[in-house]
């Protein structure tokens, strides 16, 4: 077999991937900071462990990567976008509103095919309330664009709307105690911020209470909802959620600038950009404070983490995890460069 010939591996690869992964995560937690390990027969020796495994890991895997990893390059051709640099970042691709393709997007079908779909890494879906205080999974303010009324989420009751839309619209505790991926639940805003932080609070004591708080990701457009869930629940992940802005379509470097400036100010983890902000990759990624990680969504029913550096994570990864899908992302596309 040539070098750089790859070899596609059942899922048993992946589970040993992830065992061995845990594995070197509870070593290193055993020391206080891996990567410090102090010099001597037993630092020494838990580091050249944590190679050794890299190697293994490489071997039992071939030069495969799971199908959710991406390349941000690869993405960029795919959206038809001529970027003159090569970037060679990886992506976690995620679902957007479940798997929004096959499936009406947000409904139960949708989210469990997600869930059991080995492409995405984690699943979206949006959050609200209706007129009976029932936290239902929508996207919209109203139903006209998915069943054709103009009747408001927050103006009709639960009952009124499984008539509408013939049971499809779910509620939010049926949907979380079946998805077994990570979560970004979107925060759908109303304009009241008393409702929105008292819909928060009641997702987060539900995710608590289920031992999930490093599964889930908040996110919303409103700035005031990522400030009170960092205010009150600074453990929790946030996202901040923006469409169109002035820099997606004049990529000037203050502009850029100024959507970092204004994640800083919510604390947001992620800065969460549509698909068209692509065309301003160049100064997203040149602009980027550590610990600020960008992600892209509405690629079709896709959206992609950008991993820049270690600190650009899937929530609830630890650094050891994200070190060896690094490693293990840089000697695939090294095999797949010397095909």
């Amino acid at each position: 077999m040539k070098i750089g010939h790859c070899i596609r591996l059942s899922g048993a690869a992946e589970s040993a991937f992830g065992r061995i992964s845990d594995f070197v995560d509870r070593i290193c937690r055993n020391h206080a900071r891996w990567a410090y390990v102090k010099a001597g027969p037993s630092g020494s020796g838990s580091l050249l462990l944590v190679f050794a495994l890299i190697l293994l890991t490489a071997l039992i895997t071939g030069c495969t990567m799971p199908p959710y990893v991406a390349s941000l390059d690869d993405i960029l051709k795919r959206q038809g976008i001529d970027n003159r640099v090569d970037y060679s970042y990886r992506c976690t691709a995620g679902a957007h509103r479940g798997a929004s393709e096959e499936h009406r997007e947000n409904t139960m079908s949708a989210l469990q095919a997600a869930d059991q779909d080995s492409k995405y890494a984690f699943i979206e879906f949006d959050v609200q309330y209706t007129k009976d205080s029932r936290i239902v999974v929508y996207h919209d303010k109203r139903m006209l664009r998915m069943y054709g009324s103009l009747r408001a989420i927050g103006n009709t009751t639960f009952a009124e709307l499984s008539e509408i839309t013939r049971g499809e619209i779910v509620v939010y505790h049926e949907v979380i105690g079946t998805l077994k991926k990570k979560l970004n639940i979107e925060v759908k805003s109303q304009g009241d911020n008393q409702e929105d932080e008292h819909l928060v609070d009641e997702i987060i004591a539900d995710i608590q209470s289920r031992k999930r708080d490093n599964d889930v990701m908040i996110s919303s457009i409103s700035g005031d909802v990522i400030k009170y869930v960092n205010r009150t629940y600074p453990d929790i992940p946030t996202g901040q959620v923006f469409w169109l802005t002035t820099s997606t379509y004049l990529p000037f470097d203050v502009l850029t600038k100024k959507l970092y400036e204004e994640i800083s100010t919510t604390q947001a983890d992620y800065l969460m950009l549509h698909v068209a902000n692509l065309n301003n990759i160049d100064d997203l990624l040149k602009f980027k404070p550590r610990g600020k990680t960008i992600v892209f969504w509405d690629f079709d029913d896709t959206m992609y983490i950008v991993h820049k550096d270690f600190s650009d994570r899937l929530w609830g990864d630890s650094g050891i995890r994200t070190f060896f899908q690094y490693v293990r992302y840089k000697i695939v596309s090294a095999f797949h460069f010397m095909e």
